[in-house]
Formats: structure tokens, C-alpha cells, sequence
């Protein structure tokens, strides 16, 4: 096969992967969210994101890891001068990292499978962005070709993410604030009634 369908191969399964490693961890979000519902809801939504997950992960995930890999290694079998850039030895280092980072959520995923809840919503949205920083890094190096240039890219997309992790907390303090001061004015109501 020529180069360049190998190499469009090889970028649609990156997409398709990274696509089942976000949606992925979303869903664990919404699984660990709905911890705190009652019975049945609890039961009922942690029933469907288990399947949802199980079909995003071995349906679409786990294939496109593969075969992202596996075009990969044909890429460079057909460019192994690839393997003398700089800017491919940190690629690599990322890629790596990706790996660990999918070994981990497969960890998550089977507590998840069964019942075990070990991390918040919020750490479960803090470890999304890890993906997002992975992701921006390989774009930059692979687009730029330079292995100092992308760390302007990760800086920016890191900062980025902390404006962002910043803002939902605020967001939660703000609307569990707004939540208490309701609450109190419908008691002070409930109070005014049964002064009457």
C-alpha cells in the first residue's frame, strides 16, 4: 500500500482513538455522578453508561489503539529515516504516555464494570485534560517537525486547562451557593406558614 494511505489510515484511527478516550471518560464522569442519585435512578443509569462503555471501549477504542499502531509501524517501515528526527524520538515519548494513559482508564473502566466508584467527577474531568495536553503535544511536533516548539503548544493547552478547571469550580461554588440560599428562603417560608 503507498505511503499516503497508509498515513491517512494511521490519522483516522488517531482520531477514532483519542474520540473513544474522551467520550470514555465522560461517560466514567457521568457513571461516578450517578453515584449519587436514588434508587432506581442510581441503578438504571449505572446499567446503561456499563454498556455504553463496554461497547465504546472494545468496539471503537481498543480497535482504533490497535490499528493506529499498526499503521504506524508501517509508516516507519516505509520512512525509517523518520526515526532519526528529534522531533519523532519525543513524538514517541508521547505516544508512549498515551498508552499508559488508555492502560489507566482501562483500570477505571473495570472498577467501574464492577461497582467499584474511586474517583470524583472532578479528578475524572482534571484526567480527561491529560489526553487533551497528549493530544496537543503529538499535533504540534508532528505538524512543526521541531521537538522545542511544542512545548509552547503544551504550556498554552496546560494553562488553558487550569482557566478551565478553575472556572467549573467556581461555577460549582456559585450554583451550590445559589442552591443554599434557596433552600433557606423556602424554609423561611415553611417557618413563616407555621408561625400562621
Amino acid at each position: 500500500m503507498d505511503f499516503p494511505y497508509v498515513k491517512s489510515l494511521h490519522i483516522i484511527f488517531v482520531v477514532t482513538w483519542f474520540a473513544g478516550l474522551f467520550y470514555m471518560v465522560r461517560l466514567f464522569i457521568y457513571h461516578t455522578e450517578a453515584e449519587k442519585k436514588e434508587e432506581p435512578a442510581k441503578e438504571i443509569l449505572q446499567t446503561q453508561y456499563k454498556l455504553m462503555q463496554k461497547r465504546l471501549w472494545y468496539i471503537i477504542t481498543w480497535p482504533s489503539a490497535i490499528l493506529a499502531s499498526i499503521f504506524a509501524f508501517w509508516m516507519l517501515v516505509q520512512r525509517p529515516h523518520y526515526l532519526q528526527d528529534a522531533w519523532m524520538h519525543v513524538k514517541l515519548a508521547f505516544v508512549l504516555a498515551l498508552y499508559f494513559y488508555h492502560g489507566a482508564c482501562h483500570g477505571i473502566y473495570k472498577q467501574l464494570q464492577n461497582d467499584i466508584v474511586k474517583y470524583s467527577p472532578l479528578k475524572l474531568r482534571i484526567w480527561n485534560e491529560i489526553a487533551t495536553i497528549i493530544l496537543f503535544a503529538i499535533v504540534f511536533l508532528v505538524v512543526l517537525k521541531n521537538a522545542i516548539n511544542w512545548i509552547w503548544g503544551v504550556v498554552g493547552i496546560f494553562l488553558v486547562s487550569i482557566l478551565l478547571m478553575m472556572s467549573v469550580r467556581l461555577y460549582k461554588k456559585i450554583r451550590a451557593k445559589k442552591s443554599w440560599d434557596k433552600y433557606e428562603k423556602e424554609l423561611a417560608k415553611e417557618n413563616e406558614k407555621n408561625k400562621e
